[in-house]
């Protein structure tokens, strides 16, 4: 899997307005600061989330953005999906609508299983989970995988 430089930028935005709870606002400029994110980009990143129902804004001197939801019920999957569509795709056609033939045949089945893994992590962790740094314990576990850390 290769997460976008916006889909990073817009887990980690989301992850910063989780941080500041129900409170006021935060603003954009905020947000760029403390993830270093480049200011232009986050303010496009930001819109897609409002587009997308994962956040409010509000303009004026008083204004920032908020969650839409508690951070509990926005998964990681939810704001790549905002960003960059679905989570797995094959030169961007989804897994279920492709058609192998020949030897080449089980790779359709391959693709469905690479999406389900990545539903399996995706889906389930929140950005409560991100912000108190408590992720669910089969997430925890696939780290404790020597073999997970390596780069290959």
């Amino acid at each position: 899997m290769r997460l976008s430089a916006k889909a990073d930028y817009a887990l980690r935005a989301a992850a910063e307005l989780a941080a500041a709870g129900d409170g006021a606002p935060v603003k954009s400029e905020q947000i760029a600061a403390a993830q270093k994110i480049p200011p232009k980009f986050l303010e496009s990143i930001l819109l897609q989330l409002r587009n997308g129902g994962l956040v409010r804004s509000q303009r004026g001197a008083e204004g920032g953005y908020w969650l839409a939801r508690p951070a509990g019920e926005i998964t990681l999957a939810d704001v790549i999906r905002v960003v960059d569509g679905p989570l797995a795709s094959v030169r961007g056609e989804r897994p279920e609508s492709l058609a192998y033939t020949g030897a080449a045949e089980p790779l359709g089945l391959v693709w469905i299983a690479v999406r389900a893994n990545l539903r399996a992590v995706l889906e389930t962790v929140t950005l409560a989970d991100v912000v108190s740094g408590e992720l669910p314990s089969p997430v925890t576990a696939l780290t404790e995988d020597r073999d997970a850390w390596a780069p290959h």
